[in-house]
């Protein structure tokens, strides 16, 4: 489970990277961004009903992507907040392949951080 201070929680939170959010998609994930001015990055992730239509199934996809991320959070930049989306074919997805495609997604997003430690300002 993701820790407290990592979660996009409030409906005006997830508004304003909907409006104000830069895309990204790799594979079976995209994701939009936004910056915050807080000092960790906040993630959510949208499995929808197309997906499956069994809450179980929508349940697993989640907490999979979330486990691969908080793995991985020391590696993200902090200071944006981040909704993943997910598209159907994850269904059939190992944990392997799901984590693999969050992290290119996170490069090809500019999310993770650089060798030196250092937060670049272009997103």
């Amino acid at each position: 489970m993701l820790p407290q201070e990592n979660r996009l929680r409030q409906d005006r939170d997830f508004k304003r990277v909907h409006r104000q959010g830069r895309f990204a998609g790799f594979g079976f994930l995209s994701l939009k961004k936004v910056p915050n001015q807080l000092p960790d990055s906040r993630l959510a992730f949208l499995v929808g009903l197309k997906v499956s239509k069994k809450a179980v199934l929508r349940n697993q996809v989640k907490r999979r992507l979330r486990e691969a991320t908080r793995k991985h959070l020391r590696e993200l930049k902090s200071g944006f907040d981040v909704v993943v989306f997910v598209r159907p074919e994850i269904a059939e997805k190992s944990y392997q392949d799901i984590e693999e495609c969050l992290m290119r997604l996170f490069a090809k997003a500019q999310l993770i951080k650089s060798n030196n430690g250092e937060k670049s300002e272009n997103y």
